[in-house]
């Protein structure tokens, strides 16, 4: 099993040097990947008809494309996985040209984790449609597969066309791996036909076991082996009991996980030297090296 982290972009701050020293940290201290969310734009809470979302403007977020970029540039085993990009929210090609350059750049560490998002202020604000999008991705997942294997691309869908063109360079991961978020049956259903792994954020196996079980009927529908199909996890941090943490890894790979990501978020946490001190807690406690 793989053991990454969550980048705390929400509580660490945008400090360049404090941001080298996480991603340095990570990967000496033994994690693969390290993952980071995405969010474009945040609404304003006071806006007319008011606001529910978890994140605002005052939320920060730095785009997962540029951020990788720049930790790729000061390591060299690290992973990086965006989980998730709010696909039908980009242009499809722009995304495939920035995963392919970011896989090149940084010698092939990328996974792509891809979604649906939630924030229609966001979509509005990106100029696309909110109410289509679980099926454009479908459109936009094929598409980019193409683009990251063929040096020129013939297409023609509902939503996208590519008259003779293609992506210079290519991707060294040809294609490069996509994993989908989301676990409403829909999307369970879209991530076991088209995706090669799922990232959740359930809290726990009990709770997942009925999304893994409809995962698993899908996957077998679809002709698919579950042995190659990955499945990441959220750990949280909590109140950093290891025993808490030896359970859930145990759970979780019993259950088929292939990937764990650790989460300082939510733990109180004010500064950077916190969430790396909690990471150098956590890798020493449950011995990833």
């Amino acid at each position: 099993m793989k053991i990454g982290v969550v980048f705390p972009q929400t509580e660490f701050g945008n400090d360049p040097l404090a941001i080298r020293d996480y991603a340095q940290t990570a990967e000496a201290l033994g994690f693969t990947f390290v993952l980071a969310y995405d969010h474009v734009l945040g609404a304003n809470p006071n806006r007319p008809g008011g606001w529910s979302g978890p994140y605002t403007y005052q939320t920060p977020f730095q785009e997962p494309f540029i951020l990788f970029s720049f930790m790729a540039a000061v390591t060299q085993k690290l992973g990086f996985s965006p989980g998730i990009i709010i696909l039908p929210q980009r242009q499809t090609a722009l995304v495939a040209k920035q995963a392919a350059t970011l896989d090149v750049l940084s010698g092939g560490r990328v996974r792509l984790g891809v979604g649906l998002g939630w924030n229609e202020v966001e979509y509005i604000s990106l100029g696309q449609d909110f109410h289509t999008r679980g099926r454009r991705i479908e459109e936009q997942v094929s598409l980019l597969r193409l683009l990251w294997t063929n040096e020129l691309v013939n297409f023609s869908g509902q939503w996208h066309t590519i008259p003779d063109a293609g992506l210079n360079p290519l991707p060294i991961q040809r294609p490069i791996p996509i994993w989908f978020g989301g676990d409403a049956t829909p999307a369970l259903k879209r991530t076991a036909f088209l995706a090669d792994g799922w990232m959740t954020n359930h809290k726990s196996v009990a709770i997942a076991r009925p999304y893994l079980e409809s995962l698993a009927r899908f996957l077998e529908e679809a002709g698919r082996s579950q042995a190659d199909f990955g499945i990441e996890s959220r750990l949280p941090y909590a109140d950093g009991n290891p025993d808490t943490w030896h359970q859930f890894i145990i759970d979780w790979e019993a259950a088929g996980a292939t990937h764990i990501s650790v989460n300082t978020m939510g733990c109180g946490f004010q500064t950077p030297t916190a969430h790396l001190g909690a990471l150098q807690r956590f890798a020493e406690t449950i011995g990833i090296k």
